[in-house]
């Protein structure tokens, strides 16, 4: 319950920063033109889950996979998600990842359309376990307000990447 309530002041917090600074700041606009249901794309209106990849050379890989369930709008993603922290027990970890891939890919998510993105660690025996992950989503046009959570267990290290959201499928 205490790790609900501070994902919620997290985002309302971020929500009423984003929105008074203003400038590169997307909208999460649902796709559709004249939608009355809210966007997936926001924190709160979907659930992210942290699952082991397969590894490649000299790297371990996990799938963080976004869903949404019915009622929510689809909306545009791009890019690796930026903001991204690590934590172990409620303790955040000092490790600051980086990007990979292409950033300008745009990708449809939302109910029945799932997506994820990579998390690419180093595979030098030197990695720290982690159970939770939060990032920030960015859109086309700019970075979602709030702070998305995603739950599992993986382990990080310095020289971890964080790939772009891609579709699911």
């Amino acid at each position: 319950m205490m790790r609900t309530n501070r994902v919620m002041v997290i985002s309302l917090a971020a929500t009423v920063l984003a929105g008074a600074a203003g400038a590169g700041v997307a909208q999460a606009s649902p796709t559709t033109a004249g939608s009355v249901a809210p966007s997936a794309c926001r924190p709160a209106n979907h659930t992210a889950k942290i699952t082991n990849a397969p590894s490649s050379s000299g790297h371990r890989h996990y799938r963080v996979t976004l869903t949404a369930p019915r009622g929510y709008e689809p909306c545009q993603l791009a890019g690796s998600p930026t903001n991204v922290r690590f934590s172990n027990h409620d303790s955040q970890l000092g490790i600051t990842p980086g990007r990979y891939g292409n950033q300008g890919t745009a990708v449809t998510f939302g109910p029945g359309h799932p997506v994820h993105f990579d998390i690419q660690v180093p595979n030098n025996g030197r990695g720290t376990p982690a159970d939770e992950v939060t990032f920030t989503l960015q859109a086309p046009d700019g970075e979602i307000p709030g702070t998305s959570v995603a739950q599992g267990t993986l382990k990080v290290a310095t020289g971890t990447l964080i790939g772009p959201v891609r579709d699911d499928a």
